[in-house]
């Protein structure tokens, strides 16, 4: 169907690189010419060989179900008749570990505060199922097993 690519570049920087003292920065490249500055999170790696200011995979993937969820959300909503002013999310996914011992983010909860304008406003009962839609239909929440909740609520994660 479609293909998504991302170039990812590391190089090591110095020579104790056998002693686990290393830098985890590195960086992301995508076809349209962005670049990101990474790192590994400094809650796995401690400072100095991680950097909190660059991004960490763990907080690139609750971006990218929370953007995935925006963008569908907005997309169901405006097929509704309902006119989307704006999207503030500030999502949290949380690191647990699983059955074996192995870290993974076993839950993100995404926290949207949408406004919108026009002749039809959603009820509460609209909005609540505009996130089931917007969940059932998000690519990213489609292809993770991890649980997800909108504002307090199980989106059929």
């Amino acid at each position: 169907m479609s293909e998504h690519k991302a170039t990812i570049s590391w190089k090591r920087n110095t020579p104790e690189f056998l002693k686990g003292r290393y830098s985890r920065e590195h960086t992301w490249s995508f076809d349209g010419g962005l670049t990101v500055l990474a790192s590994s999170s400094p809650s796995v790696v401690p400072v100095p060989y991680s950097n909190p200011a660059n991004i960490d995979p763990e907080e690139a993937f609750v971006a990218s179900i929370s953007s995935c969820h925006m963008l569908t959300y907005i997309y169901v909503a405006g097929k509704q008749g309902f006119q989307v002013d704006s999207y503030h999310d500030d999502a949290v996914g949380m690191t647990t570990k699983n059955e074996q011992g192995v870290p993974w983010v076993s839950l993100v909860t995404l926290n949207p505060k949408i406004a919108y304008s026009g002749d039809k406003l959603p009820t509460a009962a609209d909005v609540e199922y505009l996130h089931h839609l917007a969940h059932e239909q998000c690519f990213i929440a489609n292809s993770v097993k991890t649980q997800i909740v909108v504002g307090g609520t199980q989106a059929h994660g």
